[in-house]
């Protein structure tokens, strides 16, 4: 279990703290929801979540076999929905280096797909996920 507080710092932005390191992470609303934008905003943070999670799993299942994912990058898109106010869609694109093999390539895809947050998301959010 982790533990993870947060305080309402006023002007819509909150302050998170991880309780295992401490460290801190900023949220503000977006500036299309009467926020200032000046940092991640709480969907936000799912998106940075949803991508890096299946990278760093990628990485987990790839360094069980000694494959290199070294300059692996992703980029991912957040699509809002309006009514009710949601992530309608998040687009992803993996880039994987090329020198993986196309077996290996398969199944770090597949596994990488596994990740725990894609599991965990609802089913009304669409993924567009594209390995490159």
């Amino acid at each position: 279990m982790v533990e993870i507080t947060a305080t309402y710092d006023g002007n819509l932005r909150c302050t998170a703290t991880h309780g295992p390191s401490g460290a801190n992470l900023v949220t503000d609303a977006p500036v299309d929801n009467h926020g200032k934008g000046e940092s991640f905003s709480p969907t936000d943070l799912l998106a940075a979540s949803m991508l890096t999670c299946i990278m760093t799993i990628i990485a987990i299942r790839a360094d069980s076999k000694s494959i290199s994912v070294a300059g692996m990058t992703g980029r991912i898109e957040k699509i809002m929905a309006a009514s009710p106010r949601r992530i309608g869609k998040l687009v992803i694109v993996i880039t994987m280096p090329s020198r993986i093999g196309m077996e290996d390539r398969a199944w770090l895809i597949q596994e990488g797909c596994d990740c725990p947050i894609c599991v965990s998301v609802s089913e009304q959010m669409e993924l567009d996920i594209t390995f490159q």
